[in-house]
């Protein structure tokens, strides 16, 4: 059975290991690259561009499959612009498409500014209240995970990557130019990017399907693994 190329990309704060189920899930169907940020050169930041065009350099077929959470999925619109006629299917998980707003902008910076002062763990500890809903912060092991990567990814690049979050443009007046199948997953707890934003990418894409998971927050791929792995097989074969 010849595997279809897959590119699954992180989101802010996430290594590899946010996509550790599905590589170990979709291993008999797809050949499956996921960029590690530890690995690129930090200049990648300077631009939505330059990291989108970085990511691609990361897969080495010509025609593949796209996936990505979070900040992962606004890199892989932004792909998009300049690479549509390699990506055969698009899947969006837990991201949004508007531009931010100077209140938001502002909290960016605030973030940054405590990395700076030396309050990296006080600010991982702000992003778990974003990742992961209240009710499942109980769950020791799932914490402990996403602290683990979030930690991996460390200091440098989570400040180049919330500086360009916050710069980044609104690419809806874009998602109406996306041809190939697509779907939109997001938590349906998800504080990060709520699900009103994925609601608003599944309709102006065309012939986009929406799929909502319960009692999940914004990294659908480590709380939900098995229904993602689900959803992204049924994406993979459509």
């Amino acid at each position: 059975m010849t595997k279809t190329p897959l590119l699954l990309v992180p989101g802010v704060l996430c290594s590899p290991r946010l996509f550790a189920a599905q590589v170990a899930a979709l291993a008999g169907k797809a050949e499956i690259v996921v960029p590690d940020w530890r690995t690129a050169p930090l200049s990648i930041w300077d631009s939505w561009e330059s990291a989108a065009r970085w990511v691609v350099d990361q897969m080495p077929a010509e025609k593949f499959a796209l996936a990505g959470l979070s900040l992962g999925g606004m890199l892989a619109v932004e792909i998009m612009q300049f690479a549509a006629e390699r990506v055969t299917r698009l899947a969006l998980l837990d991201t949004g498409m508007r531009s931010q707003s100077e209140a938001e902008r502002a909290i960016r910076r605030a973030r940054i500014r405590l990395v700076n002062e030396g309050h990296f763990e006080l600010v991982l500890g702000m992003q778990m209240t974003r990742f992961i809903p209240a009710y499942r912060l109980p769950d020791k092991p799932l914490v402990d995970e996403v602290m683990t990567m979030c930690g991996e990814i460390g200091v440098e690049i989570y400040k180049r990557q919330e500086e360009l979050a916050a710069i980044r443009t609104d690419r809806r007046p874009d998602l109406p130019r996306i041809r190939c199948p697509t779907i939109v997953v997001c938590g349906r707890d998800d504080a990060a990017t709520p699900l009103f934003l994925s609601e608003e990418m599944a309709k102006a894409i065309p012939a986009a399907a929406l799929v909502v998971v319960d009692q999940c927050g914004h990294l659908v791929t480590m709380e939900k693994p098995e229904e993602t792995n689900l959803i992204l097989k049924t994406w993979l074969d459509r």
